[in-house]
């Protein structure tokens, strides 16, 4: 269920996003920690702001893996193929402005054109734990 990634990622202080620079056999992934994430319109919705590296790779070349490790209940992770710069709600973009300056980060506004959204496609979820028990997570709800 997407509620169960949206409650389990929003759990942890941080996840790690990873990218990659092109889509050339041999493109250098970057990994970066992330922490805000929300259900909009039924859609698993992510942050950023542009001028960032994971906005222009997420742009470049949209497929991404996300990780996330929660103390005794295992790790997730989410793999996919972002949609980028979407519609959101004023909350959603509300929420996101909250919690990005709060980090420090300095925007002009939930409305500043800086602050990019992006949900994906294409995905799948699951989630292991060190026994190698592997549960999948639907995406469909």
């Amino acid at each position: 269920m997407k509620s169960t990634i949206v409650e389990y990622l929003s759990s942890v202080p941080c996840w790690f996003l990873a990218t990659a620079c092109d889509g050339t056999p041999h493109a250098q992934p970057h990994v970066r920690p992330f922490s805000f994430v929300t259900l909009d319109a039924d859609r698993i919705v992510f942050c950023t702001a542009r001028g960032k590296d994971v906005a222009d790779q997420l742009e470049a070349n949209p497929l991404f893996e996300l990780s996330a490790w929660k103390p005794g209940a295992g790790w997730l992770i989410v793999r996919g193929s972002a949609v980028y710069d979407i519609a959101v709600s004023e909350n959603t973009r509300t929420a996101a402005y909250d919690h990005l300056t709060g980090l420090g980060e300095t925007y002009d506004g939930p409305h500043d054109p800086r602050l990019v959204f992006f949900t994906f496609e294409s995905g799948e979820a699951e989630l292991a734990d060190i026994t190698g028990a592997v549960e999948r997570i639907s995406l469909e709800d």
